[in-house]
């Protein structure tokens, strides 16, 4: 299987070694065309916790490492 990696926005870092990131896609709706945006988070691993309030960051698929965490931070793109 492919590894899963996608691109959100970093909402709260308040945790330790947790940051929660909002991640957005933009789908036509099947009938009528129009665009609809649905939003997801998702908890994240931050080693580090290098990561701020509004920062873009990119996020990967892994393993459960607790109850709701399952992502893990790749990189941080820009702030």
């Amino acid at each position: 299987m492919p590894i899963k990696e996608t691109l959100g926005t970093v909402i709260s870092n308040k945790m330790e070694k947790t940051i929660t990131v909002a991640v957005t896609t933009k789908t036509a709706h099947k009938k009528y065309n129009k665009t609809i945006t649905t939003t997801n988070k998702y908890y994240v691993h931050d080693e580090d916790e290098q990561c701020e309030i509004g920062d873009i960051v990119k996020i990967q698929e892994i393993r459960p490492i607790s109850k709701k965490k399952r992502w893990k931070l790749i990189n941080k793109i820009i702030k």
